[in-house]
């Protein structure tokens, strides 16, 4: 505990550069459970003009980590994957990705609730998913979380914990509904997009 308050003031002290280097490595598969959130609000309630600059640090540390760890799922394939999916919860995770899709990636990284998102990721890469979809959706997810998480700093100051721990059901039910929102967007750009694969190949 005194290690992570030495460490958070450290990062707190580096101002938005320090949550970009947390969301790198937190995202990169070296978690720091609820690390980034608390920094992000520890730096809004410091420095309330960093509020919102901090979340864009955020999210583009949180970007790159993900890429980086996608980036190596590619092009480790399967055989990286089935390292990652030995155990039963590897093993549900691997099979809810395959059925759900991105929406796997999608809720942990908006939820701030922890949930895993490692096993989501090596799955999108080593099933080679587009960069871009999947860039998209992690964009997305984070901008909603990290943004809204400096707002509620902002507004709340040190309160913000408390908040996020009283209203758990108000955060879930927010957290679902985006969820299903999500979900009807990549089912319609997945449609749009077989539609013009199929008229490309009709024209040829």
């Amino acid at each position: 505990m005194a290690a992570w308050k030495h460490a958070s003031a450290v990062l707190i002290s580096w101002g938005p550069f320090g949550l970009f280097l947390l969301a790198v490595l937190d995202s990169a598969g070296l978690p720091v459970v609820g690390g980034v959130d608390a920094l992000l609000i520890a730096t809004s309630i410091n420095s309330p003009r960093l509020a919102y600059l901090g979340a864009v640090w955020a999210i583009l540390g949180s970007l790159a980590g993900s890429l980086v760890l996608f980036g190596i799922a590619r092009k480790g394939g399967e055989v990286l994957l089935k390292k990652h999916v030995g155990n039963r919860r590897g093993k549900l995770l691997h099979a809810w990705f395959e059925q759900y899709g991105l929406v796997t990636v999608f809720i942990p990284a908006l939820s701030p609730v922890p949930l895993p998102m490692k096993v989501p990721v090596l799955c999108a890469g080593a099933l080679e998913v587009r960069w871009s979809y999947f860039s998209s959706v992690v964009a997305v997810a984070r901008t909603i979380r990290y943004f809204a998480l400096a707002y509620l700093a902002l507004h709340y100051g040190a309160a913000t914990f408390h908040f996020l721990r009283t209203h758990v059901v108000e955060v879930v039910t927010v957290a679902v509904s985006l969820t299903i929102l999500a979900l009807a967007t990549l089912q319609i750009v997945a449609r749009r997009s077989a539609r013009r694969s199929r008229a490309a190949i009709m024209s040829e």
